[in-house]
């Protein structure tokens, strides 16, 4: 299998959050497709976070694209040039107010390599204790659960949590877990 070859690109759409670029490309075999369009967005981080006791820490938030009131784990975006395990004690620590004795990485994933550029790093962090208030982004309005760990096997097989790129980081928390 070959890689398509970038001939140009030109962007339509700069902003903090997503930025829309148009590519022209060369397919194996020659063809040249002078509209493929790429999302760029920021790399992401999610957490499969463990309390002292073992209940999974979960967050409940209204999510305005979809227009749903969503049941995730957390995490967020990388600022900058932040390593993704900082990123993911930062997120953690902003959104639910826990720090964590462990965190060890568990996957990497694009949410749609097809059409955005974006990867989202995948962290398991166990001996979790609330250490401060949260503090969220202006934004942010969001709710922090704690579930047993048959609780979210549940909410997994009910479909409760929509956000895919969170199923998938809790399918490699779970299995994370039975090596424990």
């Amino acid at each position: 299998m070959e890689k398509w070859q970038k001939l140009a690109s030109k962007y339509l759409v700069r902003e903090q959050w997503a930025t829309l670029r148009v590519d022209e490309v060369k397919l194996p075999g020659g063809v040249i497709k002078d509209d493929y369009y790429v999302l760029e967005y920021p790399n992401w981080v999610n957490a499969i976070a463990l309390t002292e006791e073992g209940k999974i820490i979960m967050v409940r938030q209204y999510r305005h694209a979809a227009d749903i009131i969503s049941l995730e784990v957390p995490g967020g975006v990388i600022d900058g040039d932040e390593a993704p395990e900082f990123a993911v004690k930062r997120e953690l620590l902003e959104e639910t107010g826990y720090s964590f004795k462990t965190c060890k990485f568990i996957a990497e994933l694009y949410p749609n390599p097809a059409t955005s550029d974006n990867r989202t790093f995948t962290y398991f962090l166990t001996g979790g204790v609330k250490t401060h208030e949260q503090h969220l982004d202006e934004h942010e309005i969001l709710n922090v659960e704690e579930y047993t760990v048959d609780e979210v096997k549940q909410l997994i097989k009910d479909n409760k949590i929509a956000q895919a790129l969170h199923v998938a980081a809790l399918h490699y928390g779970l299995a994370e877990l039975e090596k424990l």
